[in-house]
Protein backbone atom coordinates (compact mmCIF):
# COMPACT_ATOMS: atom_id res chain seq x y z
CA UNK A 1 0.00 0.00 0.00
CA UNK A 2 1.31 3.49 -1.17
CA UNK A 3 1.45 6.06 1.15
CA UNK A 4 0.08 9.86 0.43
CA UNK A 5 2.35 12.46 0.31
CA UNK A 6 0.70 14.21 2.42
CA UNK A 7 0.40 11.74 5.08
CA UNK A 8 4.22 11.55 4.79
CA UNK A 9 4.51 15.52 5.38
CA UNK A 10 2.54 14.93 8.83
CA UNK A 11 4.87 12.75 9.66
CA UNK A 12 8.25 14.79 8.68
CA UNK A 13 7.11 17.99 9.22
CA UNK A 14 6.74 18.30 12.90
CA UNK A 15 10.43 16.79 12.90
CA UNK A 16 11.88 20.18 11.15
CA UNK A 17 12.38 23.48 12.16
CA UNK A 18 9.86 25.93 9.90
CA UNK A 19 9.72 29.32 9.78
CA UNK A 20 8.46 32.36 7.78
CA UNK A 21 10.72 33.76 4.98
CA UNK A 22 11.05 37.36 7.07
CA UNK A 23 12.47 35.06 10.03
CA UNK A 24 14.36 33.49 7.58
CA UNK A 25 15.87 36.63 6.37
CA UNK A 26 16.59 37.90 9.60
CA UNK A 27 18.39 35.23 11.24
CA UNK A 28 20.43 34.66 7.69
CA UNK A 29 21.51 38.63 7.90
CA UNK A 30 22.81 37.88 11.55
CA UNK A 31 24.39 34.25 10.94
CA UNK A 32 25.51 34.11 7.04
CA UNK A 33 23.15 31.14 6.67
CA UNK A 34 22.91 29.32 3.27
CA UNK A 35 19.27 30.19 1.36
CA UNK A 36 18.34 27.22 -0.77
CA UNK A 37 15.67 26.88 -3.21
CA UNK A 38 15.28 23.43 -4.58
CA UNK A 39 12.36 24.15 -7.09
CA UNK A 40 13.09 22.94 -10.57
CA UNK A 41 15.86 25.06 -13.03
CA UNK A 42 12.59 26.08 -14.88
CA UNK A 43 10.78 27.67 -11.93
CA UNK A 44 13.86 28.88 -10.11
CA UNK A 45 14.30 31.06 -13.45
CA UNK A 46 11.22 32.25 -13.90
CA UNK A 47 11.32 33.89 -10.70
CA UNK A 48 13.81 33.58 -7.68
CA UNK A 49 15.15 35.17 -4.67
CA UNK A 50 18.39 37.13 -5.31
CA UNK A 51 20.76 35.44 -2.41
CA UNK A 52 18.99 32.05 -3.23
CA UNK A 53 21.09 29.06 -4.78
CA UNK A 54 19.38 27.11 -7.12
CA UNK A 55 19.81 22.84 -6.41
CA UNK A 56 16.78 21.06 -7.33
CA UNK A 57 15.57 18.38 -4.68
CA UNK A 58 16.78 15.28 -6.87
CA UNK A 59 20.50 16.61 -6.96
CA UNK A 60 20.35 18.50 -3.42
CA UNK A 61 22.14 15.18 -1.39
CA UNK A 62 24.37 15.32 -4.80
CA UNK A 63 25.25 18.80 -5.02
CA UNK A 64 24.79 20.52 -1.79
CA UNK A 65 27.78 18.99 0.20
CA UNK A 66 30.15 20.09 -2.99
CA UNK A 67 29.01 24.19 -2.01
CA UNK A 68 28.71 23.44 1.76
CA UNK A 69 31.34 21.09 3.51
CA UNK A 70 30.45 22.91 7.25
CA UNK A 71 27.80 20.65 8.66
CA UNK A 72 27.23 23.64 11.30
CA UNK A 73 26.64 25.96 8.59
CA UNK A 74 22.55 27.50 8.76
CA UNK A 75 20.89 26.23 5.58
CA UNK A 76 17.40 27.68 4.76
CA UNK A 77 15.19 25.46 2.02
CA UNK A 78 12.46 26.41 0.18
CA UNK A 79 10.44 25.89 -2.48
CA UNK A 80 7.15 26.61 -4.28
CA UNK A 81 4.75 25.65 -1.16
CA UNK A 82 6.88 24.02 1.53
CA UNK A 83 6.71 20.02 0.71
CA UNK A 84 9.93 20.03 -1.14
CA UNK A 85 11.26 21.46 1.60
CA UNK A 86 10.26 19.45 4.35
CA UNK A 87 11.86 16.58 2.65
CA UNK A 88 14.81 18.32 1.70
CA UNK A 89 15.51 19.63 4.68
CA UNK A 90 14.54 15.76 6.12
CA UNK A 91 17.55 14.52 3.75
CA UNK A 92 20.23 17.36 4.93
CA UNK A 93 19.48 15.94 8.21
CA UNK A 94 20.39 12.73 7.25
CA UNK A 95 23.85 13.88 5.44
CA UNK A 96 24.57 15.22 8.33
CA UNK A 97 24.19 19.07 8.47
CA UNK A 98 22.88 20.07 11.88
CA UNK A 99 21.16 23.38 11.47
CA UNK A 100 18.55 23.48 8.77
CA UNK A 101 15.40 25.30 8.53
CA UNK A 102 12.51 25.07 6.14
CA UNK A 103 10.41 28.81 5.09
CA UNK A 104 7.31 27.37 4.71
CA UNK A 105 5.57 29.75 2.99
CA UNK A 106 5.16 30.66 -0.87
CA UNK A 107 7.68 30.92 -3.64
CA UNK A 108 6.60 34.50 -4.20
CA UNK A 109 6.41 35.44 -0.53
CA UNK A 110 10.20 34.35 -0.45
CA UNK A 111 11.35 36.36 -3.54
CA UNK A 112 9.48 39.37 -2.04
CA UNK A 113 11.44 39.25 1.46
CA UNK A 114 14.41 38.60 0.05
Amino acid sequence: MLTPVQDLLKIVRPNQRCLTALQAKTEIEQNQGLLIDVREPAEFQAKAAPKAVNIPRGLLEFKLPELEKDAQRPIYVHCAAGGRAVFAAEQLTRLGYQNVSVITCKADEVCQVF
